[in-house]
């Protein structure tokens, strides 16, 4: 009990030194981890996949479309148990910088492949029955303060014109991970008016969305599909929903890069002023170690005395950042509600910026332990500090 009495009293003998160590320390942790934060509000889409849907698009790019009349085909291959479709929309809610995800969807089928989204019977049924309606998240719902009844305007892009949805529904996730920042229309609404506007556009799809009935059978069931429209004016790419999610992410790997080495550089910096701290401290109280020793106390003590301060700095400046890490998150990701559609600090987050902590910690004391630790007597005690 005693040694810990006498850590504690070291830490703060030197109070503006050991307050400006911990403020460090908070802001380097609170910075890592919200910057491992926005890494996984980036790879949010493909950990919320799905290992019983594949997702099937044209193999050239995903800005072409394919034929209608591959539904039909897809399902009678063998292990595909359900099979809808989709096609991105695009559009713009009043102003550009409102951006949110848009699909028209097969209204009778698409939900049948998602039971991740919780949505009552009855506004579903008012969906299915509502030309115009619309499906909205709670997310993208909260966002803009969409409710049952309202009519949204949508500013139409790839398909031109102003297009009026009424939202007959706002559907729920079954937990945090779920995003819910999308916005479902009828895909046959957009093919009737793309049939006027422009015939040779209609009947065609952005991607199909399989259900398997053996995730274990993925890669066959693949490679049976895209066998299916080999050498076909619109040969198709078939993944799994994790791989087509991740595709996007490549196209922003570098940044993702980036910011996971700026993080571990943040750690590195507050290693290099924990370890300071500990050095100054260490050799201002070189005569206070040597005394230690002449009282009969052993140099691993001595070390471990050290040790111990840097460690308790450590841990108690990782405890205030974790602390903060919740609501400085919450206010970030409200901030940035445009940009992330699910943006928490997970478990695994909290983990590595204690891991982080205690690295330093460690890191912080060796050498300055190591050299109390071996100090003569003599010149310990000549030492003025």
């Amino acid at each position: 009990m005693y040694f810990i009495k006498l850590v504690l009293k070291n830490i703060f003998r030197a109070r503006l030194r050991s307050a400006l160590t911990i403020v460090g320390l908070v802001v380097a942790i609170v910075a890592f981890g919200l910057l491992q934060t926005v890494v996984d509000a980036w790879y949010a889409g493909s950990n919320a996949a799905s290992s019983s849907r594949l997702i099937s698009r044209n193999a050239i790019s995903l800005v072409f479309p394919m034929p209608l009349s591959y539904k039909d085909k897809v399902r009678a291959v063998e292990g595909v148990k359900t099979v809808s479709y989709s096609n991105w929309f695009g559009g713009i809610y009043k102003e550009p910088k409102n951006f949110f995800a848009q699909f028209a969807i097969d209204h009778e089928t698409y939900f049948d492949l998602y039971p991740e989204f919780l949505i009552k019977p009855d506004e579903l049924l008012a969906f299915k029955r509502d030309r115009t309606g619309a499906l909205v998240g709670r997310g993208l719902a909260d966002l803009y303060g969409f409710k049952v009844g309202d009519v949204v305007p949508i500013q139409g892009t790839i398909f031109p014109g102003t297009w009026q949805f009424t939202v007959r529904g706002i559907y729920e996730g079954k937990d945090e991970s779920t995003i819910t920042r999308q916005f479902y229309f009828h895909w046959d609404y957009l093919n009737e008016e793309v049939k006027k506007l422009s015939p040779r556009r209609a009947d065609q799809i952005g991607v199909l969305i399989l259900g398997v009935s053996d995730p274990s059978r993925a890669a066959d069931i693949s490679k049976a599909v895209d066998d299916e429209f080999r050498n076909s004016l619109a040969e198709t790419l078939t993944e799994t929903e994790k791989a087509f999610q991740l595709s996007f992410v490549a196209m922003t790997e570098t940044i993702v890069v980036a910011i996971r080495i700026v993080s571990f550089v943040v750690i590195f910096i507050i290693m290099a002023v924990v370890a300071n701290t500990m050095a100054m401290t260490a050799r201002e109280r070189l005569s206070e170690y040597a005394t230690l020793k002449v009282l009969g106390f052993s140099p691993g003590f001595v070390a471990a005395l050290i040790f111990a301060e840097s460690m308790a700095l450590s841990v108690l400046g990782c405890l205030l950042a974790i602390a903060l890490t919740f609501p400085v998150a919450q206010a970030f990701g409200a901030a940035t509600a445009q940009l992330f559609a699910v943006f928490k600090v997970s478990a695994l987050t909290v983990l590595m910026q204690l891991g982080c902590a205690l690295v330093v910690g460690i890191a912080a004391g060796i050498a300055p332990g190591f050299r109390a630790a071996n100090v003569k007597i003599v010149d310990g005690l000549r030492s003025i500090g």
